[in-house]
């Protein structure tokens, strides 16, 4: 299960008129720990972020999945609302969660997290949407731990234990 982190970091912009100004921005991270977490927005801002930045806040997320559409670069948070049976009591549960879908305006947000969701077995109800301060999202990157390996003679767990049957 994805571990998502809300991390807010602040550094100093250029406006219009050539003026630095201090701003915070919100980026969403999948990570296994916060430290992996603030690891991840250094390696990746910092060739996106001229001058210094600064970590201000990491803490873990409630959002359970994200819908990325390259279109569109404005995040939407949704709250999802469906029914599951409790498998001891046979009576009905509510379950909220949320997820973030990229649209251009919350209509839009509705009809790509309704598409997204379509494969769902039990009906859902979205009764949020919001548009989400979140600037990027950096998703987990299976490239970025391959590096990190020291070199040797690793191989995939699959590999391994298809050889071993």
């Amino acid at each position: 299960m994805r571990t998502w982190f809300l991390c807010k970091v602040k550094y100093a912009k250029e406006n219009e008129e050539g003026l630095l100004k201090n701003i915070s921005e919100q980026y969403l991270v999948d990570a296994v720990s916060f430290t992996e977490a603030e690891a991840v927005l250094y390696d990746r801002l910092a060739s996106q972020i001229r001058g210094d930045f600064q970590v201000t806040g990491i803490s873990k997320s409630n959002i359970v999945d994200v819908f990325h559409y390259e279109e569109s670069d404005i995040w939407y948070k949704c709250k999802i609302s469906y029914l599951v049976a409790d498998a001891d009591s046979g009576k009905e549960k509510k379950v909220t969660q949320y997820m973030i879908v990229t649209a251009d305006d919350v209509k839009n947000a509705f009809d790509r997290i309704q598409e997204s969701l379509s494969n769902m077995l039990v009906s859902f109800r979205i009764p949020d949407i919001v548009e989400s301060p979140i600037v990027e999202v950096f998703p987990f990157e299976k490239d970025e731990i391959a590096e990190q390996l020291p070199p040797g003679n690793f191989r995939p767990l699959s590999e391994v234990e298809s050889e071993n049957e």
